[in-house]
């Protein structure tokens, strides 16, 4: 199991440390992630297991070990991060062909690997927080990879800086745990809320404990771990840094979107399932953020002109409909991850297909700048086309199962959940098929000795068999087969049989997306497209808030600093330096002015006695 963390992260090390392997530095690279979706393919055939390898640190009566775990959870996510992660090793291959910098390219994708792979496979809260803040070291890396640009190197900033703020929340969540039960380990803190885990630290089954619950503390650990949560995954108010962070090469945005960063955040709260089935305020609140980010990054995938863009705001939609699972409960939980499965599948497959697009339009990212280019580029389409009916929901696509899944156990909850869900997905139907309209359909507005060509099967064959598992993932719900999968980790999951509310729950859906495909049609596809900017009304976001308000604090806070502490703290000595300094002068070291001064004094003496005696 260390194996499989450990290949990239040795690749990754070497390739930035040995400049003699720099001309084989993308195969290294790819290898390396090959090899480890190797392990992780068999691995899927052992039991759920722990690995101590060794105790990381101990303070006072705390001890912290460097242990891993495997469980089924963390089986799928290898097998994502791995399988997927390899696919666009692959792609980057051809796509980086011409950079000067690729092995250093590839060493940060698999440290990005590698610290994914250690944050899924964290036996406890502390090793979590370890590949977590990799994972934010190696995305600020990528997206800023070309730091020629002014613009790459603010958005890597920006996503560091906002990332920050939710590892706050995890941050706090782990010391809360230390205070209140003197372990970060994952299945003991599971076992204080009475609830119960696959594994124990030691590989033994664990024992039920009835202490009694404290909904105080699990809301208070609820709310931090969706603080964290929030950043992570780009969940409203912290999803600011997403969209900027397509300043990266595309591959980093195929894996930041589809098998890596954005699906930490599903995976904390899934993983942490226990406390929040412990508050229903905590999970109330992440379904209120899920609701309301799948509809704000369904409005910006409508008005975005850079085809990227819109498949980051549809990202950010799509991870709102897993953290709505996630809120649900015990009813959402399996289709949280089987939505997180395929959603990795298609958004890759589309991410790619985009970095295709933009390679044989001279990496011009416009939409309204390309236009039926589906005959020039017939695997690029053939293959997005697989990626945009799956995550519109239609079947027989994977995201037709998975989403449908997802708002079953929304209207289960409630009502008015499931209908804004469904809007969701009709939105979702419309800002795709607009894109698929400016891309592949419509007429030509391509820029000046721009031609449009295929890109290298080094390219399309990642493409390929991105499209067919965009087809395939609704497999995993034959016979509810990933329901069962993750019992041992999430628990018994009820799954009512097939009946006329789930019939009519599916028929909305699929009335939803051909209602929103149909006025994608109406308004783009059969009128001339105008070349100019969309027009919309801005939306400020959190940081365009709060950033001008600490800026004014901090300006105050510096002039009070200046102005006000250093006068009051300085000043005494200042006095004193300023005084001593006129003191000073009468000590120039001429004996004759002393003796002068002596003089000067004995008279005054003199004439002060004479006059109290006269």
């Amino acid at each position: 199991m260390t194996a499989v963390v450990a290949v990239p992260l040795v690749s990754a090390v070497l390739l930035l440390l040995v400049p003699q392997l720099k001309p084989f530095g993308h195969l290294i690279g790819t290898a390396a992630a090959g090899i480890s979706f190797a392990i992780a393919l068999i691995l899927l055939g052992e039991g759920q297991r722990t690995e101590h390898l060794g105790t990381w640190f101990h303070a006072g009566s705390v001890t912290v070990g460097a242990d891993l775990t495997y469980d089924h959870l963390s089986a799928l996510f290898l097998l994502l991060i791995t399988g997927v992660g390899g696919l666009i090793h692959v792609y980057s291959i051809g796509y980086m062909a011409h950079d000067e910098r690729r092995t250093r390219f590839f060493a940060y994708l698999n440290l990005f690997i590698a610290a994914m792979l250690t944050l899924v496979l964290a036996g406890n809260y502390v090793v979590l927080f370890l590949g977590w803040e990799g994972v934010g070291l190696a995305s600020y890396l990528l997206i800023g990879f070309w730091q020629h640009k002014p613009s790459a190197a603010a958005a890597a900033l920006k996503a560091f800086v906002m990332n920050r703020v939710g590892d706050i929340g995890l941050a706090l969540a782990i010391a809360l745990m230390f205070a209140k039960f003197g372990t970060t380990d994952i299945g003991q803190v599971a076992t204080h809320f009475g609830g119960w885990f696959s594994y124990s630290p030691l590989g033994d089954q664990p024992d039920w404990y009835h202490l009694p619950m404290n909904s105080g503390l699990a809301t208070a650990l609820g709310l931090l771990l969706l603080l964290a949560a929030c950043g992570k995954s780009a969940q409203v108010p912290l999803q600011g840094w997403l969209l900027d962070a397509m300043e990266g090469p595309t591959p980093v945005s195929a894996l930041i979107h589809a098998a890596t960063m954005v699906t930490a955040g599903v995976y904390l709260i899934v993983r942490s399932h226990f406390i929040f089935d412990f508050s229903s305020t905590a999970r109330t609140a992440v379904i209120v953020v899920a609701l309301v980010t799948i509809l704000w990054g369904a409005a910006l995938g409508c008005v975005k002109d850079d085809i990227k863009k819109v498949l980051a705001g549809s990202t950010m939609s799509q991870i709102g409909y897993m953290m709505l699972a996630a809120g649900i409960g015990p009813a959402g939980y399996p289709f949280a991850i089987f939505h997180l499965l395929t959603h990795g599948a298609f958004k890759a497959n589309m991410f790619l297909g985009a970095g295709s697009v933009m390679h044989g339009m001279g990496d011009d990212v416009n939409m309204k700048h390309y236009g039926a280019i589906r005959k020039a580029m017939p695997v690029t389409f053939a293959t997005f086309a697989f990626g945009y009916l799956a995550i519109i929901g239609v079947p027989p696509f994977s995201g037709f199962f998975s989403k449908d899944k997802v708002l079953e156990a929304a209207f289960h909850e409630h009502f008015w959940i499931g209908a804004v869900a469904t809007v969701g997905a009709a939105v979702t139907a419309f800002y795709m098929t607009r894109l698929m309209l400016l891309t592949f359909f419509t007429t030509e507005r391509w820029e000046k000795d721009i031609h449009p060509h295929e890109s290298p099967r080094v390219m399309t064959v990642p493409l390929i068999a991105l499209a067919a598992l965009s087809a395939a993932g609704g497999l995993l719900v034959i016979n509810d087969w990933i329901v069962h999968f993750l019992e041992p980790v999430v628990g018994h999951t009820p799954v009512p049989g097939p009946d006329t509310g789930q019939w009519l729950i599916s028929g909305a859906a699929l009335i939803a997306v051909v209602s929103g495909a149909g006025l994608a049609w109406r308004l783009f596809g059969r009128r001339e497209i105008d070349r100019g900017v969309t027009r919309y009304v801005p939306v400020p976001h959190i940081e365009d808030i709060i950033v001008p308000g600490f800026s004014q604090v901090a300006t105050m806070t510096r002039t009070v600093d200046t102005y006000g502490v250093d006068v009051l703290v300085s000043g005494g000595p200042v006095a004193v330096a300023a005084l001593a300094g006129e003191l000073r002068k009468g000590q120039n070291g001429y004996v004759r002015s002393y003796a002068l001064t002596m003089l000067v004094g004995v008279l005054i003496v003199t004439l002060a006695a004479l006059a109290v005696h006269w």
